[in-house]
């Protein structure tokens, strides 16, 4: 029963955290500096979470030819910086990983 009691506290407190940017703060009133700077938070919170899942899908650092996911994750970058477009880099970056893991199973 008390890890129940514990998870609702932590799931409120967090609530309560959140929701107090929403409703009690101005965004207005926040410094230009300050506001500038969260422009920055989605990319780097999709970067945090993306990069260890291309650099180690087994645990360890694993380099190319070996780590298709990293080859698959520079052709969805290539393509993201010409289209600027997030849709477009998960649809490549998928299109890559199907396209070379059924090349690998061909050449296998």
């Amino acid at each position: 029963m008390s890890t129940w009691i514990a998870i609702a506290g932590v799931a409120l407190s967090t609530f309560l955290l959140r929701a107090s940017f929403l409703v009690f703060v101005d965004p207005h009133r926040f410094p230009h500096w300050f506001r500038h700077a969260l422009k920055f938070v989605p990319p780097s919170v999709l970067a945090a979470i993306v990069a260890p899942g291309l650099l180690m899908p087994g645990g360890a650092i694993e380099l190319p030819p070996a780590n298709l996911r990293l080859l698959a994750g520079l052709v969805a970058m290539a393509a993201t910086f010409r289209a600027r477009n997030t849709v477009v880099a998960v649809a490549t970056g998928m299109a890559a990983l199907w396209a070379l893991q059924w090349a690998l199973e061909r050449l296998a």
